[in-house]
């Protein structure tokens, strides 16, 4: 599985990635985010889904962009070169991969902005092809393992929200996957995009890098339970019948 996360507010954008990659019994360590940029076109992609189909669709695309890269003014256009490259895979390996028991199940991030777009953009790309943008709703998307680390950010990220809280939101939502799912692991990949900018920058965060910042926050979280308001719950535990035990004699044998 994976953890691909890319978050789009006022500011810019901001990707977050894991580097696990599970193969049979084997786990090793690759990057799931490629950056694609010059002059006034900056972009990054981030991928989920079986490795070799993804080396493949972006290989096609890095190739198609080479090529014409000079029709790219603006993200969308790109957008559509590389979902064409995923229904070309899927056409060339679905239906050996089918018979192999294994679905074609690659999704796309890509954001970025190109010298045309008014603004940063961020998409979401299907196995089929077909895409959407994300929005300023809903300023986030998650692709691989989602569901760990959706509830905190439903709840703390919008889209006026700063590049700074984003990117602490975004790893805690990553530090929740990973606590949870064993697929999903370090080292962790961020790219950071201003907008007009046309600059992205990538680091990547080893274990040992946040780990006083996941403990810090795990020790918060166990503080904030402990002080939690506890009347609801008080007045439903002293409804629960008291503990009995049996009388005993003297001898400290139970009576008849």
């Amino acid at each position: 599985m994976t953890f691909c996360l890319g978050m789009k507010v006022a500011d810019g954008l901001v990707g977050i990635a894991d580097t696990r990659v599970t193969t049979g019994a084997e786990c090793i360590t690759a990057g799931k985010v490629s950056i694609h940029q010059h002059g006034r076109h900056s972009m990054f992609l981030m991928t989920s889904g079986l490795r070799s189909v993804r080396d493949k669709a972006v290989t096609y695309f890095e190739e198609a962009i080479s090529e014409g890269d000079q029709t790219f003014d603006k993200l969308f256009k790109a957008v559509n070169v590389l979902a064409a490259q995923i229904r070309r895979v899927a056409e060339e390996d679905g239906s050996a991969l089918e018979k192999a028991g294994l679905v074609f199940n690659l999704h796309a991030l890509v954001g970025g902005q190109l010298e045309n777009d008014q603004e940063h953009k961020l998409y979401l790309i299907y196995p089929q092809g077909n895409w959407v943008e994300v929005s300023d709703g809903t300023p986030y998307c998650i692709i691989g393992e989602t569901g760990y680390g959706k509830p905190l950010l439903d709840r703390v990220l919008q889209y006026k929200s700063s590049m700074d809280l984003a990117l602490k939101v975004g790893f805690l939502a990553f530090d929740a996957t990973r606590t949870s799912s064993t697929s999903v692991a370090y080292p962790l990949d961020v790219v950071l995009y201003r907008h007009d900018t046309f600059d992205i920058v990538e680091h990547r965060f080893q274990k040992e890098d946040l780990a006083e910042i996941s403990s810090w926050w795990q020790s918060r979280i166990y503080e904030s339970v402990e002080k939690l308001p506890s009347k609801w719950a008080d007045r439903l535990l002293e409804s629960l019948p008291q503990e009995t035990r049996p009388a005993t004699d003297q001898s400290g044998t139970s009576a008849p």
